[in-house]
């Protein structure tokens, strides 16, 4: 499999919300990077083409995008 990312991701294992449109759903972030994260949803959910993802206790806020998809878990890029 070729590596296709830009910066190396690490595992974690935090809680998170996925906002957009006035909704938040929970969402637990599983590994990071600075350029991207990777997400598990409890439930499949359509997500918009840009939302934003936090992490409370970080004080963390990026704006994202869906890169892939694989059933509950969601592949984001984050954008500027």
């Amino acid at each position: 499999m070729i590596e296709k990312r830009t910066a190396q991701r690490h595992r974690v294992f935090k809680g998170g919300t996925i906002t957009f449109e006035d909704c938040g759903i929970a969402c637990t972030v599983r590994n990071m990077s600075a350029s991207g994260a990777a997400i598990d949803l409890e439930n499949p959910v359509t997500l918009p083409k840009s939302f934003t993802l936090s992490i409370a206790r970080d004080n963390f806020v990026r704006n994202c995008r869906t890169v892939w998809r694989n059933d509950k878990r969601v592949g984001l890029a984050f954008v500027q």
